[in-house]
């Protein structure tokens, strides 16, 4: 029997875990209700009635075609730097940043009158865009490697029901309320107000993915001290002590990932697809505010298409993760089919003069490309490290951003062809179109090699899968001694690899896969929320 000194030492050590317990779920709690918080802006999905109202009085051209532009150039331009920033401050200044904007974007909303000042507040909502990577990444920096999935699956929650609570409260208090655009717009600015108070108490975490991965051990939370990514490094990581660079060190390692198919194929995805998705929703608004002018604001529902789309998006997403298909087979195939649905969506939103089926094909469009997503992430990642993953997820981003910005100049910027908005969505369908047809005959091709090999299963270097995977597939090669087989891309990877998942987990699934730091924000309203 232990005698009583030894007995007294030991009760510490046994009540820990109970403690390190309630300390993770009171920050998964804070953190959750930061993130419902930050979503609250009831104002936003009408601010196009508002500024093209009496209230502003701005005319359709100046939105279109001055004001809305604005948002797509500045957004490229911060991407980049917050991304980096947001690594080597740690989040939480990144978090405040993030709040400051949103206040000065509805101050600017409320107090500007002038077109400089409209296109001011949207180079404000880009940095908003841009900084959501903080949150996105902040929430992994905190727990361990084991509860990353669940709290990548609430963290989600807490923000998918944040949008889709403003939305419907908004709606609410439009057409119930009766409540003006302005009287909704101080609204989200208290909202918004108070979820930057609550960003001055979140904690800072002491390491970071990229810049800040040597923290001295005894400034770091138990949470922390675990390896970035969880087993033994890859051999080919040099010493800090060579003077390697880390990204270098990742860009490098990108250019061989590019070498599978999938990999290839679902960036290509995200980068020419999500494009044309925010183009989409950037200027959705404005469609519906022609379609049916907003002259009485109690009859103006783009609220609840917004909330709509988003309780879409989040079914689509959780059904995802329950489909089970060859993929290295199928994926065109499936990409060309969803994308041809778009291209009809968005045919049917220029070419419809009632607004119901103008915020059905809206809720549709987005249902689908939600419905895409979470597939694409789990491709994309499923045998990556979640620093390379976080590379690839803002590479994607980057290009796409770049690719939506050269659109906007030429379509939509006074500078360029200067559309009307019909217009525009004329040449966003072919846009759709031609992106269906290329996927299709991708598909064709693939499916005439299939059957030139009689059926025979696909090349193991085809399949993008898991590092467990693939290391027990070099096992059983090995063991029946050939040697010629695929390598495996990385040193074998701990148990605990499958529980990063906070890009599929975050979409509903229950498939691992690694958050999208610079990843896709997911707008809900005309300033790309």
């Amino acid at each position: 029997m232990p005698s009583g000194p030894v007995v007294e030492k030991q009760a510490p050590t046994e009540a820990r875990p109970d403690l390190e317990l309630q300390s993770w779920r009171c920050l998964v709690f804070y953190l959750c209700f930061y993130g419902f918080m930050a979503q609250m802006r009831p104002g936003e999905s009408f601010i196009t009635p508002y500024l093209l109202g009496p209230s502003k009085n701005f005319t359709q051209e100046q939105v279109t075609n001055e004001i809305m532009p604005v948002l797509s150039y500045s957004y490229m331009l911060v991407l980049v730097p917050i991304f980096l920033l947001t690594d080597y401050l740690r989040y939480k200044p990144v978090l405040l940043l993030q709040g400051l904007s949103y206040v000065s974007v509805w101050l600017l909303l409320l107090l500007g009158r002038s077109v400089l000042h409209m296109q001011l507040m949207e180079f404000f909502y880009s940095v908003t865009m841009a900084a959501r990577i903080a949150y996105s990444s902040y929430i992994f920096s905190l727990v361990r490697p084991a509860r990353y999935q669940r709290m990548a699956g609430l963290s989600r929650a807490a923000v998918l029901l944040g949008v889709f609570t403003s939305s419907v409260l908004g709606q609410l208090l439009v057409t119930a309320g009766g409540v003006s655009f302005t009287t909704l717009n101080y609204v989200s600015l208290a909202f918004l107000t108070f979820s930057l108070l609550l960003a001055l108490f979140l904690k800072r975490p002491k390491r970071s993915l990229f810049f800040n991965r040597g923290a001295p051990l005894h400034a770091a939370s138990p949470s922390e001290l675990g390896p970035m990514r969880p087993g033994p490094a890859p051999p080919r990581e040099l010493p800090a002590a060579r003077g390697d660079n880390v990204l270098a060190r990742m860009l490098r390692e990108l250019g061989a990932s590019l070498r599978r198919p999938q990999l290839r194929l679902w960036s290509l995805w995200w980068v020419f697809n999500s494009a044309g998705y925010y183009l989409i929703v950037y200027y959705v608004h404005i469609l519906w505010n022609v379609v049916r002018p907003a002259t009485d604001s109690a009859r103006v529902y783009n609220g609840a298409a917004d909330a709509a789309s988003t309780l879409l998006g989040a079914m689509t997403s959780f059904a995802a993760g329950f489909l089970k298909i060859r993929w290295a087979l199928w994926s065109k195939l499936v990409i060309a089919g969803i994308t041809a649905a778009q291209a009809g969506l968005v045919f049917l939103l220029f070419s419809s003069y009632s607004i119901w089926p103008c915020y059905a094909a809206f809720v549709l469009f987005r249902g689908f490309y939600q419905f895409l997503v979470p597939i694409a992430t789990f491709q994309i990642a499923s045998s990556l490290s979640k620093e390379l993953c976080a590379l690839v997820f803002g590479v994607n981003t980057f290009f796409a951003t770049i690719l939506k910005t050269v659109i906007t100049l030429i379509v939509s910027d006074k500078r360029g062809l200067g559309l009307v908005v019909h217009s525009q969505f004329q040449v966003y369908f072919l846009y759709f179109l031609v992106l269906s047809v290329l996927y299709l005959l991708g598909a064709v091709l693939d499916g005439l090699r299939h059957f030139q090999r009689g059926h025979q299963p696909l090349p193991l270097a085809q399949e993008l899968r898991s590092p467990l995977e693939e290391k027990a597939a070099q096992g059983l090669s090995l063991k029946d001694g050939d040697l010629s087989g695929p390598q495996p891309s990385a040193l074998p990877p701990h148990p605990e690899d499958s529980a990063w998942a906070p890009g599929l987990a975050s979409q509903g699934q229950s498939q691992p896969a690694p958050a999208q730091p610079a990843l896709l924000p997911r707008p809900r309203g005309p300033l790309g929320s």
